[in-house]
């Protein structure tokens, strides 16, 4: 072996693939779409927004749950490899004080979820009356532990559909 064996020896590093998927039914639109700059201008993070026309969010992956707001508009879950999303149903949907949403999933027995496993369900055409927006934005919250993301368009079904792949 010569002195330059290991300089030329690179260590390789395994990029992990974690594919995401819908946790509503709808159609994918750009995040810079989201009539709300939190999200349109990605202040919280990267991602897609659903269009949605299902009345179920369900875990996008296998995670654990970290907070359903107490509204139940919204959610954070944290994949097993460490990937931290959050969902949140509608803009200012907070405002409606739980209306139009009911809670299907009990933080208190567990906060380990399954991808496809029903967390919310939704009254959609009351809050397509009552929300500024119905858009619902998937965000990757720690994407400065991100290496790349691609993300998915078209329609999609809740649990079915990759939205993204994350590259970690």
């Amino acid at each position: 072996m010569n002195i330059f064996s290991n300089f030329f020896k690179k260590k390789q590093k395994k990029i992990e693939i974690t594919k995401i998927f819908a946790p509503i039914s709808g159609n994918i639109i750009d995040i810079e779409k989201v009539p709300d700059v939190v999200f349109s201008d990605k202040i919280v993070g990267d991602g897609v927004a659903i269009n949605p026309t299902g009345n179920i969010i369900v875990a996008p992956i296998d995670g654990i749950i970290g907070n359903i707001f107490e509204t139940n508009h919204a959610f954070s879950i944290k994949t097993l490899n460490g990937i931290e999303l959050f969902v949140h149903f509608g803009i200012d949907t907070v405002n409606l004080k739980g209306l139009g949403f009911i809670r299907k999933f009990d933080l208190k027995k567990n906060n380990v979820v399954k991808k496809g496993e029903i967390i919310i369900e939704l009254d959609l055409n009351f809050l397509k009356k009552k929300a500024k927006s119905i858009y619902t934005p998937v965000i990757i919250s720690n994407v400065e532990k991100i290496n790349k993301i691609i993300k998915y368009s078209g329609n999609v079904i809740a649990g079915i559909d990759p939205i993204l792949n994350v590259y970690k």
